[in-house]
């Protein structure tokens, strides 16, 4: 059985037992989330929301907290003689898949 949750802007295909980087939530170690936000779930059959489905609800585990590897955006303009140079590090909880209910 898998479901396909949204998070973030982002979509994501998880199982039981999956371990994921989701976008930052305010929860403690340990501490338990549902997502509602389930577009489609394949058990014996697929249902797809319309745009979620109606009383599915995926259970989180929260891991921990954590940054991503630092991204440089480098702009250089040949002419004007000018360089640009940021970066940012992606704030992140990785998160363990519980339960998947339909």
């Amino acid at each position: 059985m898998y479901a396909i949750i949204k998070n973030g802007g982002k979509q994501y295909k998880v199982q039981k037992g999956d371990i994921l980087d989701l976008d930052k939530f305010d929860a403690q170690p340990k501490e338990k989330i549902e997502v509602t936000e389930v577009l489609a779930v394949k058990g014996e059959e697929l249902k797809v929301g319309a745009p979620f489905v109606d009383g599915a609800k995926v259970e989180l585990e929260v891991i921990t907290d954590g940054k991503d590897k630092k991204v440089v955006i480098f702009k250089k303009r040949r002419r004007k003689d000018s360089k640009l140079k940021r970066g940012f590090r992606r704030q992140f909880t990785k998160v363990r898949v519980l339960s998947i209910t339909a």
